[in-house]
């Protein structure tokens, strides 16, 4: 049997010598999500009407400034709701950084594999991928220098799955949506303690503050 070569080991000094690249925020992003490195992988999931779309617009936005962005909307494509909510969140603004897409897994694969791509791929919903676990591990480590962010419907307060549940075990940032709401469930954990008002009003009528 022919011998694998180790992974390599790092010293505490190689760790803490090593430089990330991350997003640099400084306002409500950075109170609830701190500064989350630009790869690796995302997972946010809610149910339906609780500010989910709205959200994924808000993160791209605030994604923008930083990195191009590819929205590869499985669940709703170019349908009516979307425009609205592109409309809505003032998509306008990043016009020239995002790419917004309706295409299956192997044709973004591709797309992400060309020297200029987007370098944060926003994939809603992870049900309409198809993936297994096992598929998302290989499209990890192909695209390990970008970000993957993957959307997921929700069974209760779980991702709908067993897949979608790995994934989410799997992801350095987890956000759960509930009540026009964000709620940091993962590795970054901003000074706030991991909240993002989505929507002000819907917020204070869901939670009971108005």
């Amino acid at each position: 049997m022919a011998k694998k070569g180790l992974k390599r080991a790092w010293t505490i000094d190689n760790l803490l010598d090593k430089e990330y690249d991350l997003f640099d925020w400084k306002d409500e992003w950075y109170q609830a999500f701190d500064r989350p490195e630009k790869r690796g992988v995302w997972f946010v999931w809610g149910n339906s009407g609780n500010g989910k779309t709205s959200f994924i617009l808000q993160l791209i936005k605030a994604i923008c400034p930083f990195e191009r962005v590819i929205l590869n909307s499985l669940e709703e494509g170019g349908a009516h709701t979307m425009q609205e909510a592109i409309k809505r969140e003032g998509m306008i603004a990043v016009k020239n950084r995002l790419l917004v897409t309706n295409e299956s897994l192997e044709d973004m694969d591709i797309r992400l594999s060309k020297r200029k791509a987007p370098k944060v791929a926003v994939i809603d919903s992870y049900q309409y991928t198809g993936l297994s676990f096992r598929d998302y591990l290989k499209l990890k480590e192909k695209h390990a220098n970008k970000l993957l962010i993957f959307i997921s419907q929700a069974e209760g307060k779980k991702p709908m799955g067993r897949a979608a549940v790995s994934v989410m075990y799997d992801s350095a940032l987890k956000i759960w949506i509930e009540g026009y709401k964000a709620f940091s469930k993962g590795r970054y954990i901003g000074p706030n303690g991991g909240k993002y008002t989505i929507y002000e009003k819907g917020a204070a009528l869901y939670h009971g503050t108005e």
